[in-house]
């Protein structure tokens, strides 16, 4: 996986400034070309069919080429995949009109020119295509190993699972887990859950009780030394510790917000029962941000990478990359395209997982 990015992706991701300036360049485009797409439709401007047509496909085509690197490379996105298929389809409908509608020998050339870029485009996702495959409801870079067993497991890995979220998203993962490697040498996993909070749990929860649930795992580029490794788990339980304090301690602050409601004692119950928190951050998994005491699952463990130093991409960084956090969940299938991680491949999984794969 970390072939596939190129280095100028890497350093534009790593600087905080820029990732934010491209970020808000691109939605001002968009939105701006969506403002003149409609308008043009609505007849609200003074255009030409065959003029407007081509001026709505050229700009979206150059919005679309300026991104397509990103977006091949994060092709296991749903949005990146809609984000690119979706301008194709309407750049070559637009041309097309623009081509057989009467005008100067100029228009219907310049028509022509903006069809085949659109080709061009359309063939390079297909190239792209082929370095996925299909698992669960969305696709995994070709060469992931499904299901990594533990022997190959180092502490700071980052393990994407399937589950309910995924299967709403369309994605092959919406769940994250990370590895911890105790004192006594035990594989551990830490994460948050809805109905649970944040928590540290035997790897065996993953590998063994869910056979329902597939999952892929992420190596440090870094690994962590024996050192970091003990600091590691040390921040896990701090943070299992406040998430488990603050759930409390809100728990307390609804049954008072509940009790001064006149309300009958049933309804009270009911209402204590169905605001009672476990730790999560239901507020996060829609906004992308990343609290001090409660969580995501992607959000705790960004919180424990970040916490280690470890440098990551930059997620929930909200509308405009504003830093507001509106309208940017953190998706851990984005993991798969960021540089502080190495997939884990099949060449790792000795002959038994390459013989199952290749099956």
């Amino acid at each position: 996986m970390q072939e596939q990015l190129s280095e100028s992706s890497v350093r534009l991701q790593s600087r905080p400034g820029y990732y934010a300036f491209t970020k808000a360049a691109n939605t001002i485009g968009y939105f701006a070309l969506l403002y003149l797409t409609w308008r043009f439709f609505t007849h609200q401007l003074d255009w030409k069919l065959s003029t407007g047509c081509l001026v709505l496909s050229g700009s979206w085509l150059i919005l679309t080429r300026i991104k397509l690197d990103h977006l091949l490379q994060t092709y296991f996105d749903v949005l990146s995949r809609i984000e690119l298929t979706l301008p194709v389809v309407f750049g070559c409908v637009l041309a097309g009109v623009a081509a057989i509608a009467p005008s100067r020998l100029l228009s219907h050339v310049t028509a022509c020119v903006e069809i085949l870029g659109w080709l061009y485009i359309y063939w390079l996702y297909k190239q792209n295509q082929v370095k996925f495959k299909k698992q669960g409801y969305g696709p995994v870079p070709k060469d992931a190993l499904v299901d990594p067993p533990v022997s190959i497991m180092r502490a700071g890995d980052l393990l994407l699972t399937s589950g309910n979220i995924a299967k709403e998203l369309h994605e092959s993962v919406g769940h994250a887990e990370t590895v911890l490697k105790m004192p006594d040498g035990k594989i551990m996993l830490f994460s948050s859950y809805m109905y649970k909070g944040s928590r540290l749990h035997p790897v065996e929860d993953l590998t063994v009780d869910d056979q329902n649930r597939y999952y892929i795992g992420l190596h440090l580029a870094k690994p962590w030394t024996a050192e970091q490794e003990k600091q590691a788990v040390s921040i896990a339980q701090e943070m299992e510790a406040a998430n488990r304090k603050w759930a409390e301690e809100e728990n307390v602050r609804i049954d008072k917000r509940v009790d001064w409601l006149p309300l009958p004692v049933k309804a009270k119950e009911k209402l204590k029962k169905f605001f009672h928190t476990s730790g999560y951050d239901w507020l996060g998994m829609f906004m992308g941000r990343v609290a001090d005491n409660r969580w995501t699952c992607i959000g705790a463990a960004v919180l424990l990478y970040q916490r280690m130093g470890v440098k990551l991409n930059y997620y929930g960084t909200g509308l405009l990359g504003l830093g507001t956090t509106l309208f940017d969940p953190i998706m851990p299938v984005r993991f798969l395209a960021d540089p502080a991680f190495v997939l884990i491949t099949q060449s790792e999984g000795g002959p038994q997982q390459r013989s199952s794969a290749a099956s």
